[in-house]
Parts: structure tokens; C-alpha cells; sequence
């Protein structure tokens, strides 16, 4: 893959349910018309830890990602820990998408005469006639499917969808900017209701929760084995995909917040529920609902691909059972990593509820974040040696700018938050003390013995 098709894959991910769902909730529960400034917050902090990602991705161009940066600077343990949280983040945001996909096409379905019953429609957490969402299901099987069937192919329908999508974004600012209503920007931060809730605090608790808008431009980092030249091609694509999705987020949520009073647009679908009361744009509406669909399967396709590398390399290291870093040799995919990845992201999306979903994905992302950022610090003082064709200029400021500035949103999240982040981990370390540690032991052994054989 080039630089086009990897920051396509970036992008497909970053502009998902962050700009398709969240956005509402964001300004009518904490932020107001100010929604455009916790996106600008949120994306200045992902953008330090970017840079540290595409230093990482050319010093240590393996597939994996932050996982094979903290097990080659970290060592296993915090290797373990942080593939642990990508779970969160991979999984969980594969799942929350492939729901809020579900919300699109159900409507759309309901739209044409062929809606399903409501037993199929949603989970029992998110609905209480919910059974299953049958949707979210069979979205995040389809793109199993495709992954496994090959990697270039997928990279190709993953681009052709986030053209639409992007486009059809773009025309969103572009036409909603001649029907913004100046009363909807007053007062732009409303009045503070406690810590947290509009105010100040309230823009800064906004970025936090929609900081999993953020994730996507990392799964590029996870395609650097597959990547044309990527010591070029995966800084480009990590910067660029990040500066791409950033610029549309900001655009469309003030414009979106001028459209419609912010009160209202906490909804499934706020981008439709801000276009709704201009009946000129009708049209408009339409088309953003259909490359809404479009554009969140290809955000699922993106973060299936990364879980299923991450696992694969998991599983080469022993922390994870070793055949699941098989390749089919005939697709060139590794389709048991796959079939795992679809399978885990299921279940998520069958079973944990989507406010859950959105703030431990969060904090999981943020928690990986960190660890890059002092990743790229550690590196630099054990290795200095080590070829470096990306290097962030500045010396150490802006890894440390990428520590400071994530741990700060992590504050600011819901404290609910914190209680089920320390539940996971304590759940992951359990499985790496029983499990991983002597399996990721003797497979170090192994390849020692393995280098001092072939030396000698």
C-alpha cells in the first residue's frame, strides 16, 4: 500500500462515529456551540502523539504497532498492558461503529418499507425490546470477509468508501455554512452546571469523551510491513490522515451546532437532526445519511485490519496462543487473526452498552498514547544508535507535549470511567500472569538460542 491508500485507512477510521454520532451528544451534554473547540483540544493532543507514532513506525518497522513499539522499548510486560487497552480501542471501536452503522441503516431500511423487527434492531443494554443487533452483527462479518479474502482489495474498497464519505463532509460545511443561524452561537461556552458540564470544564471533558473520534491514524502504524517504502510512506500517511480528519471535525461540528439549537442534537443521528429543520437541504440530509453508512463500514473495515495485525504479532511473541499468527498461504492474510478480531467485536457490540463503549475506548486510546510518546523518549536514550529516516524535530518537547497533553484529557473523563479501566486491567493482568508471561518467556528464549546458533 501507498501513501494514498494508508491515509485513506487513517482517515476511514478517524471520520466515524466520532463525527456521525458523537458530536451531538458532546455539545448537549457538555460542551454546547464550544464543540468545535474540544475537537481542536483533542486534536492537537493526538497530533504530538502522531509524530511520535510515525517516529516509531520508521525506528522500528514492524507490523503491530504500539503493541511492537512497547514489547521492542518496554519489554513484555508493558507490551502486554498496552495490547490489553488496544483491545479497548480496536475492538471496542470496531463495535461501536459497526452499532452506530446499524443506526443509519436501520433507518434507512425503516425508509424504504423494509425495516426489521425490533428485537433485531438493538442489544438489550442499548434497547429493552432489543435482542440483537442484527445489523452491527452482519456489518462487521461482511468486512471479515473481505479481509480475509485480501489485503489490496480491501485497501481499494476502503479508499473508494472514505471518498464518499469525505465528500459528502465537505459538502455538509459547504452548504450548511448559508443556513447558520447566529442565535445558535449564543453564548458559545454556556454557563458551567459543576466540574465538567458546559463551562470551561466542560469543553475539556468534551474533548476527552470525543478523543476516540480520534483513533484511526495509529491503525496506520499496524500496516507497516504491508507498506510501500514506509520509512516515506507511513509518516505521511499518520500526519496526513490525522491533519485531514481534524480540519473536517471542527468544520462540520460548527457548523453543525449553527444549524440547530445544541439541546437537540443529542440523538443517534445528529448530523440528519441538524439539517432537519431546513427544508431546503432535504437533499443534503439524504446524502450524508447514505455515506454515513458508507463511510462507518469502512471505519470498521480499518480497525478490524489493525486488531487482526496487532493479535497476529501478540500471537508471534507467545502472549497469545502461537497459531494465530498463521498466514494463509494461498491469500497471504491471516485469516485466524481475523476470524478472532470479527469474532471478539461481535460479542462487544452484542453485548456492552454504547455509552460504555465510547469512554473506555477513550481512555484506553489515551493510555496507549502516553505510552508511545514515552516510548520515543526511552528509545532515544537506550538506542540513539538506531536509524531514525522520521525524526521529530524539537528534541524531547513534543513527546513530552504528547504525554502531558493525554494525560490531561484522561483526566477530565467521566470518573465512572476509571473504575471500569481498572476492572479491565486488573482482568489483563490476571490473563498475563496465568497465561502470557512464560509463553512470551520461553518464545525470547528460543529466539536467542535461535540468533547464537545462526552466529556461531
Amino acid at each position: 500500500m501507498g501513501p494514498v491508500a494508508l491515509t485513506a485507512m487513517g482517515v476511514a477510521v478517524i471520520v466515524g462515529t466520532g463525527i456521525y454520532v458523537l458530536t451531538g451528544e458532546a455539545a448537549a451534554q457538555y460542551a454546547g456551540p464550544a464543540i468545535a473547540l474540544s475537537f481542536a483540544i483533542a486534536g492537537i493532543a493526538a497530533f504530538f502523539t502522531a509524530l511520535s507514532y510515525a517516529e516509531l513506525a520508521t525506528a522500528v518497522p514492524t507490523s503491530g504497532g504500539t503493541y511492537s513499539f512497547a514489547y521492542v522499548v518496554l519489554g513484555p510486560f508493558l507490551a502486554w498492558i498496552i495490547g490489553w487497552n488496544l483491545l479497548i480501542e480496536y475492538l471496542m471501536g470496531a463495535a461501536l461503529i459497526a452499532v452506530g452503522w446499524a443506526g443509519y441503516a436501520t433507518n434507512a431500511l425503516d425508509g424504504a418499507g423494509l425495516g426489521l423487527p425490533t428485537a433485531l434492531e438493538g442489544g438489550p443494554f442499548d434497547d429493552p425490546a432489543g435482542v440483537v443487533n442484527v445489523p452491527a452483527l452482519t456489518v462487521i462479518a461482511l468486512v471479515g470477509l473481505l479481509l480475509a479474502r485480501s489485503v489490496s482489495g480491501s485497501a481499494r474498497v476502503d479508499l473508494a468508501l472514505t471518498i464518499v464519505k469525505v465528500g459528502a463532509l465537505i459538502l455538509f460545511i459547504a452548504a450548511g455554512l448559508f443556513f447558520v443561524e447566529g442565535t445558535n452561537y449564543e453564548p458559545f461556552i454556556p454557563p458551567s452546571d459543576g466540574f465538567g458540564e458546559f463551562g470551561v470544564t466542560g469543553v475539556f471533558r468534551a474533548a476527552g469523551v470525543v478523543f476516540l473520534a480520534f483513533i484511526g491514524f495509529d491503525v496506520v502504524a499496524t500496516a507497516t510491513r504491508e507498506a510501500r517504502n514506509p520509512s516515506r510512506t507511513v509518516p505521511i500517511a499518520v500526519v496526513g490522515s490525522l491533519m485531514v480528519a481534524t480540519a473536517l471535525y471542527i468544520g462540520v461540528s460548527f457548523v453543525m451546532v449553527g444549524l440547530a439549537d445544541f439541546t437537540t442534537l443529542d440523538v443517534p443521528d445528529p448530523l440528519s437532526a441538524a439539517l432537519q429543520p431546513h427544508r431546503q437541504l432535504d437533499w443534503l440530509r439524504s446524502l450524508v445519511n447514505v455515506a454515513a453508512i458508507v463511510g462507518l463500514a469502512a471505519g470498521v473495515l480499518s480497525l478490524i485490519y489493525g486488531q487482526s495485525r496487532i493479535l497476529m504479532r501478540m500471537a508471534a511473541d507467545g502472549m497469545i496462543p502461537k497459531r494465530v499468527a498463521r498466514v494463509n498461504e494461498r491469500r497471504h492474510t491471516p485469516q485466524r487473526a481475523i476470524a478472532l478480531s470479527v469474532a471478539l467485536a461481535m460479542g462487544v457490540a452484542a453485548l456492552v452498552p454504547l455509552d460504555v463503549l465510547a469512554q473506555l475506548i477513550s481512555a484506553g486510546t489515551l493510555l496507549a498514547f502516553a505510552f508511545v510518546s514515552y516510548s520515543v523518549l526511552v528509545l532515544r536514550r537506550e538506542r540513539p544508535d538506531l536509524p531514525r529516516p522520521f525524526r521529530i524535530p524539537g528534541g524531547p518537547l513534543v513527546p513530552i507535549l504528547g504525554i502531558v497533553t493525554s494525560g490531561a484529557v484522561f483526566l477530565m473523563l467521566p470518573p465512572t470511567t476509571f473504575v471500569r479501566l481498572a476492572l479491565w486491567m486488573v482482568l489483563g493482568v490476571g490473563i498475563f500472569l496465568a497465561y502470557s508471561r512464560r509463553r512470551s518467556t520461553q518464545t525470547l528464549a528460543d529466539a536467542a538460542a535461535a540468533r547464537a546458533a545462526s552466529e556461531s
